[in-house]
């Protein structure tokens, strides 16, 4: 019997797949269609909220992509025509296709032929008639805009429709340091939203935790507001924000350090951000 799909439960192989895999994303608000090119567990980055098991650093390992379009076409096939819906328990209300997503097990766009891979989706999903119905959508930490095969990959994205998510969980060093152990600096980061931005619609996915009882300071508050308030300077064009908080365990060490921040506290930080005229989702 297979598993029944829930918000709480991102399993990649839920469905037998090495590319390819089914969510219920509550940013997306339904079913999500993953494709995972990170199947070695390895990033560039760890995110103490990571809920993949066995982390490593490192990069995307080469694309079978045979392989990636006969599962995507298969896959596609069955929820569109089989009986996918009953087999894994998903409500009437949720039956419906709200995106595929390129996000897996580490950063995608470490994949050497990202752009390559970003065109075959693209092109097979439309032509079954997933798109432009759903979004496309890319879930990066934004890391790697910088080179010319992501931004290659970000330009097809925008063919199709769609939308890059980039990630920005602290505009302080210290919180970059912690929540996510990256080694570029927030000055990177914000260098490459503004190309991200410029190439392809974006929003940014903010992921804020407790971390030691310690709750969202003012300080980091504050940076990031700062921050959104210069990039608006630069006349960069966010979609939207996207404010979340952990909704499963993480399998990092940190793990029992971290508790979900209250609905009202991520809800009077988004009233925030909207006073300075952002598009602002809380979930």
């Amino acid at each position: 019997m297979a598993s029944t799909l829930t918000v709480n439960n991102h399993n990649r192989d839920v469905v037998g797949l090495k590319y390819v895999y089914p969510v219920l994303s509550r940013r997306a608000g339904g079913l999500s269609i993953g494709i995972n090119f990170n199947i070695n567990n390895a990033c560039n980055w760890r995110c103490i909220y990571c809920q993949v098991p066995d982390l490593k650093i490192g990069a995307a390992p080469e694309m079978d992509f045979q392989l990636l379009e006969q599962e995507l076409r298969c896959f596609l096939d069955d929820v569109l025509n089989g009986d996918f819906y009953q087999r894994f328990q998903v409500d009437e209300d949720k039956r419906i296709i709200k995106d595929i997503a390129i996000s897996g097990n580490g950063e995608p766009t470490s994949l050497k032929d990202f752009d390559k891979a970003v065109a075959l989706i693209g092109g097979v999903a439309t032509e079954v008639g997933i798109l432009p119905q759903s979004k496309f959508v890319l879930i990066t930490n934004g890391s790697l805009m910088h080179r010319p095969n992501v931004q290659g990959g970000l330009k097809k994205l925008q063919e199709y429709g769609g939308e890059v998510w980039f990630k920005l969980d602290s505009a302080t060093e210290e919180g970059r340091a912690l929540t996510n152990n990256a080694g570029q600096s927030c000055r990177a980061s914000v260098d490459n939203l503004l190309i991200a931005a410029r190439l392809c619609s974006t929003k940014l996915q903010t992921c804020l935790l407790d971390y030691d009882k310690q709750g969202l300071s003012r300080k980091e508050k504050n940076a990031f507001l700062d921050l959104l308030r210069g990039i608006k300077a630069k006349d960069c064009v966010l979609k939207g924000v996207m404010l979340y908080t952990i909704a499963r365990q993480s399998l990092q060490p940190e793990a029992d350090r971290l508790q979900r921040l209250s609905p009202e506290t991520l809800n009077a930080f988004a009233d925030e951000i909207r006073l300075l005229g952002f598009d602002v989702s809380v979930c």
